[in-house]
């Protein structure tokens, strides 16, 4: 049966900095208790590594960049949503950062402003002035599985984890 573990070993985070992109390794400690496992990089994108390793796809939450416009000023910020949601970027997200256009960050933008490996990215080790919007239905996860940084490894953590974070905001992102 499904769940957050699924079938994989993991170890605690801290334990393990080469499974961490050098970003979220410098801020793993905002996030006491992760557990991090090494996977298939291939196998990175949610569906594939739900059904390759018996993950749950409710546990899983997944980490979206997106930038929003006003007049001349670009803002970025992260949104986490779990794998089985949408999230309102047209409209919750894009009123809440108060941003007239507001889309999905560019792939090489995303890649280079996070120092994160797309399909990996994480909430753990963003720039310090972004916003991590995260969804009270991940919040209110007893594990979430999430990006490390790198399409070769995932983390667990509670969903309190990711709602305690510097500069998270727990919101109702879906629609």
């Amino acid at each position: 049966m499904p769940s957050a573990r699924g079938t994989l070993d993991w170890t605690i985070a801290d334990d393990a900095p080469d499974l961490l992109a050098p970003p979220v390794a410098a801020a793993i400690g905002d996030a006491p208790g992760a557990l991090v496992t090494a996977i298939d990089p291939t196998l990175a994108d949610t569906a594939a590594f739900c059904e390759a390793y018996d993950v749950a796809p409710e546990a899983s939450a997944n980490c979206v960049i997106v930038a929003g416009r006003r007049g001349e000023v670009t803002r970025y910020a992260a949104v986490m949503v779990l794998a089985t949601t949408r999230a309102d970027i047209n409209s919750t997200v894009r009123r809440h950062l108060d941003v007239r256009k507001i889309s999905f960050a560019p792939h090489d933008d995303a890649v280079t402003r996070t120092g994160m490996e797309f399909g990996g990215i994480t909430p753990i080790g963003l720039p310090e002035d972004w916003p991590i919007l995260v969804d009270e239905r991940v919040a209110a996860c007893p594990e979430a599985v999430i990006g490390s940084g790198r399409r070769g490894s995932k983390l667990l953590v509670t969903g309190a984890t990711l709602a305690a974070l510097p500069r998270a905001e727990v919101l109702d992102l879906v629609r």
